[in-house]
């Protein structure tokens, strides 16, 4: 036996190669990316492989019924975004739910149904970037579709919550109750409908999903349950290029989307936190850090809730939200003695509530030998979404729509080829000057930039989770393994003084925020409330993956 132990408290090495990486929730997904980066493909062909094998292989969360955020990241720092979040039809507006008996946006259902983005985001990065063709970035996945794969632990459990809800919807039970029930784990699962459509867009691009005989069958399928959607609110629809917004925290430059994204919230969290300077020093998941970390989601989520909307229908005031000097401004409302079980939306309006809970998304981040990075991030919002499948389509479409509000006072008023607010945010972080925990340097040597993609899923819980990750790395000199599976914290409610931990934070931390009036709901030592997560970083040519525990996933190397 070796006289010197190696003790650590995270459960997987990170993945280091000098090749890409690709890191996903599934690893037949992470697999076809990193096939396509040994086949010449850039980071962004790598992503949309995986990210196509993740609408078969895990079909509750994601898939081309959904919408899709990107940044891409070039070799040279060059930062671009991408918004492909669909809008609402034309003919939906807050007065026809209301004449139907509508007191709010149904949070499932035909209605709840806004126009796919995901495919119109494909083709906007692969017409910038991508290398490969489309067809060949979809063969794994239209193999997988149609020759069948083994369900995973986690994606099965899953699948048998929703059984209900899938019955509720013919062909949603047709497609995924094979033989009348959920599949177990190891059982396989086939999907002859989603490998037409993906061979449609494989074919035709955008084109087929949005002008073709894709868009025929979504149409009619919708029309047939009631729905307002018609071909021109497919047709006419277009994902769009964003300009990422950013802060600083403690050296580091973090980055997220733009409204109608959420991610705004994530960077207020880290200013606040910056703005107060003993912070920093506090030990990790202590019951201090901790209970600081929970009141700047508080109100960091007030602002958010009241302010964040679509920006082509109302003025969104990021530059006032991303002000140092408010989030000093809001960070003195913190009492580091006591839970706040209310926070009000700062003095830039006034609040209203954000509806829904929904979660089930999928994330994906790659980087190639060059240094090109992804961080992807694609969404059905709630389990199997709106929970319809049109006939002969083989995906179920998303019901974004359900966070809109009918408050004609609210900024997120639902409104005909709106976007609503969305929850699901990629994200990156970078550093010029570098001292990576692991690797000793001097410090008044510049080093290459260090850049790392990342994105944590849920729902509401993705903004305090990325200001979680970020401290762990930041603050606590953690390497991205170790940031992803370090247990969290969320609040998936807006007011109250209600919080879900991971049990692995310890009795002395639990009892301190017990005492401060947290109210905890104690969870599993790897809870998916917290979300899973997923990152790549890139330092000195040389690449790494992690993938979170909380899901199915693996960070896996070019081959």
């Amino acid at each position: 036996m070796s006289k010197t132990a190696i003790n650590r408290s995270q459960g997987r090495s990170v993945v280091v190669s000098t090749g890409g990486v690709v890191a996903s929730e599934h690893p037949l997904a992470s697999q076809a990316g990193a096939m396509a980066l040994a086949q010449g493909g850039h980071a962004v062909d790598a992503a949309i492989a995986a990210n196509a094998v993740m609408g078969v292989v895990c079909p509750m969360m994601c898939g081309i019924g959904g919408d899709l955020f990107a940044i891409v990241c070039e070799r040279d720092g060059a930062l671009h975004g991408v918004n492909a979040s669909g809008w609402a039809p034309a003919r939906l507006t807050p007065e026809l739910l209301e004449s139907r008996g509508g007191s709010g946006m149904p949070q499932s259902g035909v209605h709840s149904v806004t126009v796919p983005g995901a495919v119109s985001g494909w083709s906007l990065l692969l017409d910038r970037f991508g290398r490969l063709p489309l067809a060949r970035l979809l063969e794994p996945s239209i193999t997988l579709a149609e020759n069948g794969f083994p369900v995973a632990e986690i994606t099965s459990e899953e699948w048998h919550i929703q059984e209900a809800f899938l019955r509720g919807d013919p062909e949603s039970a047709r497609t995924f109750l094979p033989a009348g029930r959920p599949l177990a784990v190891g059982e396989v699962f086939r999907n002859p409908d989603l490998a037409w459509a993906y061979r449609q867009i494989a074919a035709g691009g955008g084109e087929a999903f949005y002008r073709g005989d894709i868009a025929r069958r979504l149409v009619e399928g919708l029309n047939r349950r009631g729905s307002t959607m018609g071909e021109a609110d497919l047709s006419e629809f277009r994902a769009q290029w964003a300009e990422p917004v950013s802060t600083t925290y403690r050296g580091w430059q973090v980055y997220e989307l733009p409204p109608n994204g959420a991610g705004i919230a994530a960077l207020m969290m880290l200013n606040i936190l910056e703005a107060i300077p003993a912070f920093a020093g506090l030990r990790h998941n202590s019951g201090d850090a901790l209970h600081l970390l929970i009141e700047a989601k508080k109100i960091a989520y007030a602002d958010l809730a009241q302010y964040v909307a679509d920006p082509m229908f109302s003025s969104v005031p990021v530059a006032a939200m991303l002000s140092k000097d408010y989030a000093r401004e809001r960070a003195s409302l913190i009492d580091h003695e006591k839970a706040q079980d209310a926070v009000r939306s700062g003095s830039l309006r006034h609040a209203a509530s954000v509806a829904g809970e929904g979660g089930d998304t999928t994330y994906l981040s790659a980087v190639d030998r060059a240094g090109n990075m992804v961080s992807l991030i694609q969404s059905n919002f709630a389990s199997f979404g709106s929970g319809i499948v049109a006939e002969g389509t083989g995906f179920p479409l998303q019901n974004r729509g359900a966070l809109f509000t009918l408050d004609r006072r609210h900024p997120n008023v639902l409104a005909p080829r709106k976007r609503p607010l969305h929850t699901i945010i990629p994200a990156l972080m970078t550093r010029d000057l570098e001292s990576f925990p692991t690797r000793p340097t001097n410090p008044a040597t510049p080093t290459n930039p260090t850049r790392i993609a990342f994105g944590i899923m849920g729902g509401w819980n993705q903004s305090q989770a990325h200001a979680q990750f970020v401290s762990n790395v930041v603050d606590h000199g953690m390497n991205i393994q170790a940031a992803l599976e370090a247990a969290r914290f969320t609040k998936l409610s807006f007011d109250g003084n209600d919080v879900a931990i991971e049990r692995r934070i310890s009795a002395e931390a639990q009892r301190d925020l017990a005492a401060r009036g947290h109210e905890l709901q104690v969870e599993g030592d790897f809870c998916s409330f917290m979300g899973g997560g997923q990152a790549v970083m890139r330092r000195d040519a040389v690449n790494y993956g992690a993938s979170d525990p909380r899901k199915d996933g693996a960070a896996v190397p070019e081959p």
